[in-house]
């Protein structure tokens, strides 16, 4: 039997969930679908909690325009809605020549992208609010802080319910098929359970006159699955993997600490919670398929990293933590790729708005992001 849905929204992450929360305040009937047990289980849960500021991103670009916007929305959410978060401030420190030059860009990106507070440090101003920092030069970011996101997204969750948004979990949009009169997706309860799979007991199909794929590691996918959904539409995704390592003892620095940006990611950084535990991370790797563990011998390359910008950081003092996966677009040394949110106006088929590649800084970016697609459905 095919149930009738107005509008589905595909995964539970805070970009999901956003979604179904402006469009369930518009009146839109809503059914958000997720295929692990509970929300905000993959990417949105393996991340550093930073607000960013908009610092990093090609002027223009979504990323540049989501970033900025959703800072601004997202700290109007988390004051408004009670949930823990703290300007902490952030410095991109530079350690020699070549990487004041790499600051000089990011100012040049931060200006254009209208980041009005930013400011340069010498050596010995950064030293000052960071005793034990090391760089010739810096930038202060005043508007970047740290958040709960898990808090963030049941607060989006219960904003959603309260306007008659309804969540499925469990249910992995496994095909489906584009029709004249809306878009079929076929569910299977299956899913996944801490992320191994679970066995299949049954299957649904919805016939949807809206479907919204925020499907993050698996958007892809499910384009893919859905018959009648141009091929060439759906981008190529590539995982890298970004590792972080907790800090034992005292935290060196107040406020997050990052080194100049690289193709794949924004620096293996120092960043903290908000109870002051330090960390760092996370650093980049191509992977092949979706896996978490964190090799600990991978702390090699972090010791030599941190020491640039931290020599005081002695041997043994970082132990393995955590490990997450960027959806990418770009292939590895490839120049970094924004934003996809493709419409019928790429693809041909009416009622289907696809997200792809929404990494770093999906979640800061993600209010705005959902600003987006309801207005583009409303329009």
């Amino acid at each position: 039997m095919v149930e009738r849905c107005e509008c589905v929204v595909i995964g539970a992450g805070a970009v999901g969930l956003a979604i179904a929360h402006a469009l369930s305040a518009a009146g839109r009937e809503v059914v958000v679908v997720e295929a692990a047990e509970t929300f905000g289980t993959v990417t949105s849960s393996r991340n550093s909690e930073v607000v960013h500021a908009g610092l990093y991103y090609p002027p223009g670009s979504l990323k540049a325009r989501f970033c900025r916007r959703g800072r601004d929305l997202l700290y109007t959410w988390l004051r408004e809605h009670g949930v823990e978060h703290l300007r902490c401030e952030k410095l991109v420190v530079a350690t020699d020549e070549a990487e004041v030059r790499q600051l000089h860009g990011v100012a040049a990106r931060a200006e254009a992208n209208g980041v009005e507070d930013l400011r340069w440090l010498t050596g010995e101003e950064a030293r000052a609010m960071e005793p034990e920092v090391r760089c010739i030069a810096a930038l202060h970011s005043p508007s970047t802080g740290i958040f709960d996101s898990h808090g963030y997204m049941l607060s989006l969750k219960g904003a959603a319910e309260a306007f008659g948004a309804m969540f499925a979990f469990h249910a992995q949009v496994v095909g489906g098929a584009v029709r004249g009169d809306g878009i079929l997706l076929r569910l299977s309860d299956s899913g996944l359970t801490n992320g191994a799979p679970r066995e299949e007991s049954g299957a649904m199909e919805l016939l949807c006159e809206t479907v919204v794929n925020s499907g993050g590691l698996g958007a892809q996918g499910v384009s893919s699955a859905l018959a009648g959904l141009p091929a060439a539409s759906v981008p190529p995704l590539h995982y890298s993997k970004g590792c972080y390592f907790t800090l034992a003892g005292r935290p060196p620095f107040q406020r997050l600490v990052y080194p100049p940006p690289d193709l794949a990611s924004i620096g293996l950084h120092y960043t903290r919670d908000l109870s002051g535990r330090g960390r760092f991370g996370p650093d980049n790797q191509w992977v092949d398929a979706v896996e978490y563990s964190v090799d600990g011998a991978r702390a090699e390359v972090f010791y030599d990293s941190i020491r640039r910008y931290w020599p005081g950081l002695k041997d043994g003092a970082l132990a393995p933590d955590y490990a997450g996966i960027r959806p990418k677009i770009q292939a590895p040394g490839e120049q970094p790729v924004d934003f996809v949110i493709h419409g019928p106006e790429t693809h041909g088929v009416p009622g289907y708005i696809a997200l792809y590649g929404i990494e770093s800084p999906g979640l800061t970016s993600s209010l705005a992001i959902a600003e987006h697609v309801a207005a583009r459905l409303a329009a």
